[in-house]
Order: structure tokens, then sequence, then C-alpha cells
């Protein structure tokens, strides 16, 4: 799959004012008008073209990802997701929750099964479907990539479709590790989301664990 497009031409990256989604482009327009400021976009992938590691989360968040145009970036789910990645090698320099803070990722790239906020971070099946050209495609231009990094079930069963496998034989658990071609490892963990941590369904120290897992599986 290495430097591929899709079928229907598509790249890795979404135009930022992509219009495939009629309900996304019009949550869109109405943060626009809200805050006209903020990125308000499809939100591009982040890291290293090179990278070994691709992490994939869910959505940008709408006082996130989507005001700062970086994933992840702006908002709780970043702020643990890019300290984790500084204390396991993944990124170097000071994680300042803006876009412009210098933080460069190593070896490691984010992106997101959905590249456009959607309301209450909850996107449609059919949007879900829509957005996965440009996963393929990101999946095709990541010629060194091993291991994936799930964050969630959405983006758990977005990575399984895309490769076409039958998700019955790769269940979503939090910590678990699918080798699910020769070459490829899909890890699982619970989202990063301010959500699951404040109830305790995901801990610093579990998530941690996972990126323990990740390190010793690449070095």
């Amino acid at each position: 799959m290495a430097g591929v497009l899709t079928a229907d031409g598509v790249g890795p990256e979404a135009p930022v004012k992509c219009g495939r989604c009629p309900r996304l482009v019009a949550y869109r327009r109405d943060n626009e008008a809200k805050e006209p400021s903020w990125f308000n976009g499809a939100v591009p992938s982040f890291g290293d073209p090179k990278a070994r590691l691709l992490i994939v989360g869910l959505a940008p968040g709408r006082n996130g990802a989507n005001r700062t145009g970086r994933p992840f970036t702006g908002d709780y789910a970043g702020d643990l997701l890019y300290a984790t990645l500084l204390a396991y090698g993944f990124a170097r320099g000071n994680y300042q929750a803006r876009s412009d803070d210098g933080l460069k990722l190593v070896d490691c790239m984010i992106t997101n099964a959905v590249r456009c906020v959607p309301p209450e971070n909850k996107p449609e099946p059919k949007e879900i479907a829509t957005c996965r050209p440009f996963f393929q495609s990101r999946l095709g231009h990541l010629p060194r990539m091993e291991i994936m990094l799930a964050l969630g079930r959405i983006a758990h069963d977005q990575v399984l479709t895309t490769l076409g496998k039958r998700k019955a034989l790769f269940p979503f658990a939090h910590g678990a590790r699918h080798e699910i071609e020769p070459g490829r490892v899909l890890f699982d963990s619970f989202h990063c989301s301010r959500y699951n941590t404040n109830t305790g369904r995901l801990t610093p120290a579990m998530f941690e664990a996972v990126f323990e897992d990740i390190r010793r599986a690449l070095d």
C-alpha cells in the first residue's frame, strides 16, 4: 500500500474545507460563525512520515483540535497523550497545547478515524465510512509502519474495516494486541478522554502500560 492513492484518487489528508458530509459541514459552519478565529476544518495528520507507530483517534474535539488544527491539541486528551509520548520517546520538545509549540513527534504519527469535528463527539456510521478513503490513503503513505494504536472502539473498527479484516476475529479490549497481518500489529486502548480518566475507566498507569508494550515491540 505504500505511497498509493485510493481508487477515487483521494490522498492521505482531506481538504481543509471538505464537503463530503453534510451534517459535519453544517456543524463546521456553525462553529465558524461562533469562533471565526479557530481552525474549523478537516484536521490533518501530525507527525513523522517515516513513522513505525500510527496512533488512531476518533475525531477532532470541538475545543481542541478543531480550534488548534492539530490532533489532540488543546484538550485534556492531548495533555495525557502528549505527556505519554514524551515519556516514551515518541516526541521531543514541550507540549504547550497549541499547534506552534514546536513539539515534534519521533517515529510516530497521529491521525483520526474522522477528520472533521462531529456534534457531541459522535460521528455517524455514514460519516466514518465517507472519511475512510482518507484513512486508507494515510496508511498507504506510511511505508515503515509496523504498529497501530487504536484509541477507542471506533478507531479500532476503522482500522479493521479499512484493511478488510473481520471484527469478530480481533475484538476490541484495552491493552489487547492483535497480529492482524504479517508485519502489522494493532494495539487497543480506551480513549484518553477526560470522561474516561475522570470515571477511572482509564488511568495514566493503564495508558502507560500500553505504551510500554508498544515500546518493547518496536525496540
